[in-house]
């Protein structure tokens, strides 16, 4: 263990900026997490705001593509519903016409497979005897997973879950 505080490390303008594409490169970050990464570098709002828009100009920073491919991620992989990636995006400070862009972009027919899906699986490790209480778990995971209320309900009574 050490004994002295360990201090973030503060870089220049030009070292922040060089760090911040490479960071930009490797995955798509929102103008909020850029931003807050900025700050924790130790830079000052005037150099901040200068990167970003350096960042855009370069199209290392595209909000509109952060959207699409963080509601797509979350969709595809962790098998979020519209709800939890509307959440999502609200957090990382996405505007809200771009939100309802990249939740559109979602096909409907694999939202309703997907949100199928993971009832089946749930359905199967849920030992629940009582239909209602069964159903009501089943609704609650599907719910926490940011699905819609009425989506569940019409699945959950179609196939008999």
């Amino acid at each position: 263990m050490r004994n002295e505080e360990s201090k973030p490390k503060v870089f220049s303008r030009e070292q922040a900026r060089v760090k911040a594409e490479s960071y930009c490169a490797y995955q798509e970050r929102s103008q909020y997490e850029i931003r807050n990464k900025l700050y924790e570098w130790g830079l000052h709002q005037k150099d901040v705001e200068e990167i970003i828009t350096e960042l855009i100009g370069e199209n290392f920073l595209n909000e509109e593509r952060f959207a699409m491919a963080y509601t797509s991620g979350k969709f595809r992989i962790k098998g979020w519903g519209k709800i939890k990636i509307k959440q999502g995006l609200k957090l990382k400070g996405i505007p809200d016409k771009m939100i309802q862009k990249a939740l559109k972009a979602i096909d409907e027919e694999d939202y309703l497979k997907q949100l199928m899906y993971i009832l089946e699986k749930k359905s199967n490790s849920v030992p629940e005897k009582d239909p209602f209480r069964r159903r009501y778990l089943l609704t609650r995971f599907a719910a926490g997973k940011g699905y819609e209320q009425d989506l569940i309900s019409d699945i959950l009574i179609n196939n008999k879950l």
